[in-house]
């Protein structure tokens, strides 16, 4: 297994909270990611938060730092 695999996915830092228009200090609701990662790339989200963008134009590439910041949310805290 790979040694610190985390930090050799996160390329850009930072790039989910830009792309959502979220502060860097305010956490990225787990509703919203979900949303994010539930429909296909290409279509229009409704943001179920008071959070950041009313309306976010999904690409494959905000689908994909959904899913890993979705999943490093989840994990067990060491």
């Amino acid at each position: 297994m790979i040694k610190r695999w985390i930090q050799r996915a996160i390329h850009k830092p930072g790039r989910l909270h830009s792309d959502l228009r979220i502060k860097k200090g305010e956490k990225i609701p787990m509703s919203l990611l979900n949303a994010l990662i539930k429909s296909e790339a290409g279509d229009t989200v409704k943001n179920p938060t008071k959070i950041g963008k009313k309306s976010i134009l999904l690409t494959r590439k905000i689908e994909q730092r959904a899913i890993l910041a979705r999943n490093l949310k989840r994990m067990k805290k060491r």
